[in-house]
């Protein structure tokens, strides 16, 4: 697969200012962890410094350090010296994190008899690239990391390295769908033949690199690269959804944020069964949130006018704050009304509320707590939504008709 360079292939640093204007992007004085409190030897490392390079920092970017040894208990020193905390992250590596308000810092001891050895033991030249802190130090690149990045190119440094971490190569497509990057064809086969290897890694790693890959600008075309290799067959419905996901240029209508709601989960609930976010132990809000996508995709294909009132009504119900996600599949025609109707929070049908509460009714027309009054909230819902109930005076007359007319159910 090729992706073309985009304007952030620019801000990547020339070899001889980068270690300097990097500097200058990481802003290490606004940092809570004082740099004087590390040891000689730590250097920073993975994605603060690719997305340095690439000018992409966030202002509190995630923090990656190597230090020379003991690093548990130097996270542990400093999460009590800085009121922070400490998490073991794997004590047979020595690998911990230490949270400072909203930074999180990894520290790991160095693999290797020195940086460039830890280096060549990582997962991908982009990622293999270390800026020196203590001592302050030009980068160290051993595998042409900086080539890579200039060139907009995903390589693996070696297949024994995505082996002996399988999730590294989920990570190698979620790289490629938040950078642009094109796939070596090496690195491809690499991936391709040891995808069977990715069930032992622990559910939630994958998950969490899924969700960030599924949310990537260029994710559109990294999942037809996912779907080729062959990745997330252990997850997948052997009935998989009918409809494919649609291009990219559907949601002319949708803003930045509408874009961002609807995209991530459409592409999660078409990648995913729904046992298989079971498997993935997916909170049970997100896989109620998929499940439900996924059971108003399949009613609605190519036949939302034929839904009845009651079932538009629970489509809104269901789908309140996803809908966004189910319109970028319904006819083209149908999206500016549909988002507009969407973004007013005043609509009755998009946004359902009953006119009345249960309290309300109990104590205005004495109606017991139970299946009646449920069935009887239900009912209001549905006349207010569609335009039928105007106000509360209205409701309650609309109630009192119900009840008559439902004396049995209510006895």
């Amino acid at each position: 697969m090729h992706m073309p360079p985009d304007a952030a292939s620019d801000a990547i640093l020339k070899r001889e200012s980068d270690a300097e204007r990097l500097w200058s992007r990481l802003r290490p004085e606004d940092w809570p962890l004082p740099l004087d409190q590390l040891p000689p030897g730590t250097a920073l490392v993975g994605g603060a410094v690719r997305d340095g390079l690439l000018d992409r920092l966030s202002s509190a970017p995630d923090l990656d350090l190597v230090v020379p040894g003991d690093a548990l208990g130097l996270t542990r020193h400093l999460a009590k010296k800085l009121k922070g905390t400490c998490v073991v992250l794997d004590e047979a590596r020595d690998m911990a994190r230490l949270v400072l308000g909203d930074w999180t810092v990894d520290l790991a001891r160095r693999d290797g008899v020195d940086l460039d050895a830890d280096l060549q033991r990582r997962d991908y030249r982009l990622n293999a690239i270390a800026l020196p802190l203590r001592p302050r130090g030009a980068l160290v690149d051993p595998t042409d990391g900086l080539g890579d990045l200039h060139q907009r190119h995903l390589r693996a440094i070696a297949e024994q390295n995505l082996v002996d971490d399988p999730l590294r190569l989920l990570r190698g497509l979620r790289l490629m769908a938040e950078h642009n990057l094109s796939i070596d064809p090496q690195t491809a086969t690499w991936i391709a033949r040891h995808r069977h290897r990715l069930p032992t890694v622990a559910p939630e790693r994958i998950l969490s690199e899924l969700q960030r890959l599924v949310s990537g600008s260029w994710a559109a075309s990294v999942i037809q690269q996912l779907q080729e290799l062959d990745l997330m067959a252990p997850w997948q419905s052997s009935d998989p959804m009918a409809s494919a996901l649609p291009e990219p240029t559907a949601c002319a209508e949708f803003s930045a944020t509408e874009r961002h709601l609807a995209w991530p989960l459409l592409r999660l609930t078409h990648l995913i069964s729904s046992d298989g976010m079971a498997q993935l132990r997916s909170s049970r809000r997100l896989r109620q949130r998929t499940e439900q996508l996924r059971h108003w995709l399949g009613l609605c294909q190519g036949a939302v006018e034929h839904l009845n009132e009651r079932e538009r009504l629970q489509l809104h119900r269901d789908l309140e704050a996803d809908l966004p996600a189910l319109v970028l599949t319904l006819p083209s025609s149908l999206h500016r009304t549909w988002l507009e109707r969407w973004r007013n929070p005043d609509d009755r049908l998009f946004h359902p509320r009953p006119p009345l509460n249960g309290r309300t009714l109990q104590e205005q027309l004495h109606v017991a707590p139970g299946p009646a009054l449920g069935a009887l909230i239900d009912h209001l819902r549905l006349e207010y939504a569609f335009g039928r109930i105007e106000d509360s005076s209205h409701a309650l007359a609309a109630a009192r008709h119900w009840l008559s007319e439902n004396e049995a159910c209510c006895d």
